[in-house]
């Protein structure tokens, strides 16, 4: 039976493929009051500043208070844009609300419900999706919206969650903030970026010297509810830790160039790659996990070297 490292070793070695797309959609909702219409907008802003500087092909598209229509239009795009091996992030930013059966984002207008969200969603052709839902009462969108081969980062761990959130203001500083690069590979993964906002959310309350009024979870099974922290035991973050949201530094350089891309491309996927394994280390001998972790080391010492050459 043939290895994870050796089957990606083989697929690294065939003629490169096109490269794949990462379509963002991030979409600032409804305010209600001046404060918070322009603290989303902020948000969204910075957001949308970060996902421009990560490099490589890319489509950023902003909405700032959308009516539905907005929303159905620009996914009815992406429907159409979008390739299997293209990757989709959606990032809402706002005010939500749950009934105990759906979820709903505020915007101008009908409101987006999580039914539709996630039929939206279901449309775009991309295989790897990534949603932060950053709105209070955001847990109770994760299950219409859990997908395999979907992570779903929500700021409150259930639809009760009904206050204000801070996690989406935490979330757009990792996106530029290299401390979030906890393995310092110049790239920010949809876990890192998770728990980096986490961790200064849970700081802000601790600091304000209040009860914590919300509660980031996780989701990318496609079976469970969403879980704080990621283990072993619950199987959460395989895919969220291999996913890539940013680049930073040379990383973001090497994918405006196109003479590096390539190299770039196999990089991470390498690093993707060791991720899986680490997260399958418990299921496999411990001499199994050690050469195939030793191997995927060594190919990725060896692109690093080429891609470090001027």
């Amino acid at each position: 039976m043939k290895t994870l490292a050796m089957l990606l070793l083989a697929a690294l070695s065939a003629p490169a493929a096109t490269g794949a797309v990462t379509y963002y959609l991030t979409i600032a909702g409804l305010g209600g009051e001046p404060d918070y219409a322009q603290r989303f907008k902020m948000w969204a802003e910075d957001i949308d500043g970060s996902l421009k500087k990560a490099g490589g092909d890319s489509s950023v598209t902003t909405l700032n208070a959308p009516r539905l229509e907005q929303i159905r239009t620009r996914f009815a795009d992406l429907a159409k844009q979008a390739k299997p091996a293209d990757s989709l992030v959606v990032i809402l930013i706002g005010h939500g609300t749950y009934d105990g059966h759906d979820y709903k984002f505020n915007i101008p207008g009908a409101d987006l419900t999580a039914t539709e969200l996630a039929a939206l969603l279901d449309r775009v052709p991309a295989q790897r999706q990534l949603v932060v839902n950053m709105t209070s009462s955001s847990g109770g969108s994760i299950e219409q919206l859990r997908r395999p081969n979907r992570i779903v980062i929500a700021a409150t761990k259930t639809g009760s969650e009904k206050n204000a959130t801070n996690f989406a203001r935490y979330f757009a500083e990792a996106l530029r903030e290299p401390a979030a690069d906890t393995d310092k590979n110049e790239s920010i993964s949809a876990l890192e970026a998770f728990r980096y906002a986490q961790t200064k959310t849970t700081e802000f309350f601790d600091t304000q010297k209040r009860l914590a009024t919300e509660h980031s979870v996780i989701e990318d099974t496609g079976k469970g509810t969403g879980e704080r922290t990621v283990t072993t035991e619950n199987g959460q973050g395989k895919l969220a830790a291999s996913f890539t949201v940013v680049r930073l530094g040379a990383n973001a350089a090497a994918a405006r160039d196109p003479n590096k891309r390539p190299l770039l491309d196999k990089k991470e996927q390498l690093e993707q790659a060791i991720e899986k394994l680490k997260f399958e280390k418990a299921a496999m001998p411990a001499q199994e996990y050690k050469r195939q972790l030793t191997q995927l080391l060594l190919e990725l010492a060896r692109t690093q070297e080429a891609l470090d050459k001027p």
